[in-house]
């Protein structure tokens, strides 16, 4: 048996040491990112066709949704920021943004809007669900916490990320607030991430009077931003509080803090980036090349676009995030 000299032992409580040390440190230090206390909530929502959603036809499928609502410290009623998730459902940036607002004192719920329809992912299959869905769950969502004891029912703010970032994109369109959106509140602000603008949906330049903020890559070919800058320009020229922040180099799905894994093509996720895709007066999603209603067996539907982390975007990005939240909830 081979015995450590004194000479060889010293390092060696050494490193022990301080390894102890670090993890006593790390066990008494305030991890201020990590909530107070989560709770699992639930509410009904309806799984619609676009066309139901855009003629205001109630007659969709009952669905019972959930949520995860992270609490930061403390007894008074706070903000929250209501997280909608993508076409690959809940990921690790839905956790990372609930660790950022968490730690500044903002609760977050995190939506599930594909567990309780019966969908892992929608990327290689968009048909699964319409565009919509999302809209009508995030106005649910909401409505819930409107009437939650910790949270502040003015100060309730929409975030999503691009299909999400779709949804919470025309949530703020004043067509659909009214036609589906509980009057019992308002949501106080919307954040975009990455979203889709290949469909023109009618009155889509008359918003609510709240704060619209976008954060997209410019380097995106999964929902590019030049398909978002005709619109943009239109609901600044309308005088919407919009404001729209770019960073130039960032893939779709920039914010995913696994900052080591590449950027990849997703090559079996389809992408309506060369689509023209507009409502007509029946609430149908017409093909504009084709002139007819619009499917994803259509040939502008691609695959294989490129999504990845971007870790200067994602730090320009909180600190974008940040300080709108700072003026909304303030």
């Amino acid at each position: 048996m081979r015995h450590l000299s004194s000479g060889s032992l010293r390092p060696a409580l050494g490193t022990i040491a301080c390894l102890t040390c670090a993890t006593i440190c790390a066990a008494t230090s305030p991890a201020t990112d990590i909530p107070a206390r989560q709770e699992v909530l639930t509410f009904t929502s309806l799984t619609l066709s676009d066309q139901q959603f855009l003629t205001g036809d109630k007659g969709g499928t009952e669905v019972l949704l959930g949520g995860v609502l992270s609490l930061p410290p403390g007894a008074g009623k706070v903000p929250v920021v209501i997280l909608q998730h993508g076409s690959g459902g809940l990921g690790a940036n839905i956790s990372y943004w609930q660790r950022q607002f968490n730690q500044v004192g903002i609760a977050t719920f995190a939506v599930d809007g594909f567990s309780g329809r019966g969908i892992t992912s929608t990327a290689t299959d968009q048909a699964q669900l319409g565009r919509l869905n999302f809209v009508l769950d995030d106005y649910r969502a909401g409505a819930l916490l409107a009437r939650h004891a910790r949270i502040d029912p003015g100060k309730i703010i929409l975030m999503g990320f691009s299909r999400g970032g779709q949804a919470s994109l025309y949530a703020a369109m004043a067509r659909f607030d009214k036609l589906w959106k509980s009057q019992d509140f308002q949501f106080a602000g919307y954040l975009s991430f990455y979203p889709d603008c290949s469909i023109t949906f009618r009155e889509q330049d008359r918003v609510v009077a709240k704060p619209l903020r976008v954060y997209h890559g410019l380097a995106d070919n999964y929902d590019p931003y030049s398909r978002c800058e005709g619109y943009f320009a239109t609901l600044k020229q309308q005088g919407a509080d919009l404001r729209v922040h770019t960073y130039p180099h960032a893939e779709h799905g920039f914010d995913n803090p696994y900052v080591w894994s590449p950027v990849v093509v997703a090559k079996d996720s389809q992408t309506v980036r060369d689509c023209r895709i507009a409502e007509n007066a029946k609430g149908e999603l017409i093909n504009q090349q084709t002139g007819k209603v619009f499917s994803y067996k259509d040939s502008c539907v691609v695959l294989g676009p490129k999504v990845g982390p971007d870790a200067a975007a994602t730090q320009q990005a909180t600190r974008d995030v940040l300080e709108a939240l700072k003026a909304l909830v303030n």
